[in-house]
């Protein structure tokens, strides 16, 4: 996994991230890697938490919450893609003129989270079916965060469910929110913002609060992984 990722595109992927808040990266997942990941949620033995959605008013559906280790293939993408994703965080920082600076690999991010009790993992495995959906959202967990997250999709859409959108949202100061609505397809990642990011305005840049969520699933059985970097408050 470390040389494929290596091999993508980071100026491409780095200037979509930078410019729309998103970047949507093909064909990253084989077949079996989406079903073998897919495969994992009944082994109760790997996690650390459900959470059964609507009974938090979240939406409708339910996820769980990845036990350390990580599966190796999970462990693998969050520490090698990590590093290409700090410069961008890091120049998100300096332009909205935050005293934050992000270190330069995921184990010294995991010693700042340490510092603040924030030791639980954050990755976590998502089901939807029928009537499911997930209400916009931030992905916080204490003090201590990464400013960008992914989402590794393991259904085909329009093959194994419909419905189902991941939905963006993006509110600049004094303005209506604007939705982004995508449709990737299975073994598909993408990255985006996790709570804002800089935007230029006609005074430098600004502070875009950025949201996401899924549409309701009309038909089929919707799964996804989501990889957070920073972790939780114990």
């Amino acid at each position: 996994m470390k040389s494929a990722i290596s091999s993508w595109n980071w100026d491409f992927i780095t200037s979509e991230i930078n410019n729309q808040g998103f970047s949507l990266v093909s064909n990253v997942l084989t077949t079996n890697q989406c079903n073998f990941l897919n495969g994992l949620y009944d082994n109760t033995a790997l996690y650390r938490k459900k959470v059964v959605m609507e009974r938090h008013r979240f939406g409708l559906g339910e996820y769980k919450y990845f036990a350390y280790p990580l599966p190796q293939l999970l462990q693998s993408i969050r520490e090698n893609i990590y590093p290409y994703l700090a410069p961008i965080a890091n120049s998100w920082m300096n332009a909205l003129r935050t005293n934050i600076k992000y270190p330069n690999t995921l184990k010294e991010l995991h010693a700042l989270c340490e510092e603040k009790d924030q030791t639980k993992p954050t990755v976590l495995i998502l089901q939807y079916k029928k009537g499911g959906f997930n209400t916009l959202h931030q992905d916080l967990y204490g003090e201590v965060y990464f400013p960008i997250q992914m989402v590794l999709f393991l259904s085909d859409y329009g093959k194994d469910y419909s419905g189902g959108e991941f939905v963006l949202t993006e509110q600049t100061p004094r303005a209506q929110s604007k939705a982004i609505v995508l449709k990737p397809q299975k073994g598909d990642v993408l990255l985006f913002a996790t709570n804002f990011r800089p935007k230029k305005g006609s005074r430098g840049y600004y502070r875009a609060t950025m949201k996401h969520g899924v549409s309701e699933v009309q038909r089929g059985n919707r799964a996804t992984l989501g990889i957070i970097f920073h972790d939780a408050l114990n």
